[in-house]
């Protein structure tokens, strides 16, 4: 499992905005100018967590015209489920002694 990469993805949940963001995006896509009003930000916050959902794959954009349009990933939403799955799920072969076993 990749670390820097599970950081990256799950620093895309760790903002109200960015989960603001998401639960629009679960209607289907939105144009950026729709998410300005929604979620009430200047274009350049916008911007900037629309860079951080879209580094992680958690959302995509498409250009038209001026705007960009913004949808879920579901590829990219798989990875995160999987990587949570796989970091929450006990490894009983891999788990260390006790530094007071003897």
């Amino acid at each position: 499992m990749d670390e820097k990469r599970l950081a990256v993805i799950f620093k895309a949940f760790c903002d109200e905005n960015r989960i603001k963001i998401i639960n629009l995006l679960r209607s289907g896509e939105k144009c950026a100018c729709k998410l300005l009003e929604e979620i009430n930000v200047t274009q350049p916050t916008l911007s900037h967590h629309m860079k951080i959902l879209c580094d992680a794959e958690i959302v995509v954009g498409r250009k038209e015209g001026k705007w960009t349009h913004y949808s879920i990933s579901a590829e990219g939403v798989a990875q995160a489920r999987e990587y949570l799955q796989q970091l929450t799920t006990l490894d009983i072969a891999q788990e260390d002694k006790s530094c007071c076993e003897k």
